[in-house]
């Protein structure tokens, strides 16, 4: 599977994306909630890594300053192929520097960075369906239209397996 390392949310954000997810489910939409283990949380990821030294990554991303919490907004829905819809957050300077330099000390470990995460290709997305056909993306768009704009409240960071949902949380936040 793959390693991502990703921001997390305060309790009220994650509830927030939680009901949204809930809500698609009740449309017929599969999300994150249902997904393979069913362990997801909502996040953002900085990185995904389709090979890795856990150790060596971890050390990397613990050599990162601390940027503290911060907030986004989303502003709207991005749909992705393979039936993929998402979150639109807004895309910060601040946020950018945080992903780049996130990616600069992962691929320093050797790791093997997805290609979607890589420098000038990475869309920052907090994903809601994982199959959700044409026909449904309507009803995806229309559910995250009454959530809008959404602040997303980021408090923690963590390092997550999404083959087992294993989640480890970092001391802080890069």
């Amino acid at each position: 599977m793959a390693l991502a390392v990703c921001v997390l949310f305060d309790a009220r954000t994650e509830r927030r994306i939680r009901e949204l997810w809930a809500r698609l489910e009740s449309r017929g939409v599969h999300t994150l909630a249902t997904h393979t283990h069913g362990r997801h949380h909502p996040h953002l990821s900085y990185a995904v890594l389709r090979e890795w030294d856990l150790e060596a990554v971890h050390q990397a991303v613990d050599r990162l300053p601390d940027g503290g919490p911060f907030t986004l907004t989303c502003q709207g829905t991005l749909a992705f192929p393979r039936g993929r819809a998402a979150l639109a957050p807004s895309l910060t300077a601040e946020l950018a520097r945080r992903q780049e330099s996130v990616v600069a000390a992962v691929r320093a470990t050797g790791a093997d960075l997805h290609r979607n995460y890589a420098e000038g290709a990475w869309v920052p997305h907090v994903s809601l369906a994982t199959r959700a056909p044409g026909a449904l993306l309507p009803v995806v768009v229309a559910a995250v239209a009454d959530v809008l704009p959404m602040p997303l409240v980021v408090n923690r960071a963590a390092l997550v397996d999404s083959g087992t949902g294993e989640t480890v949380v970092l001391p802080r936040i890069p």
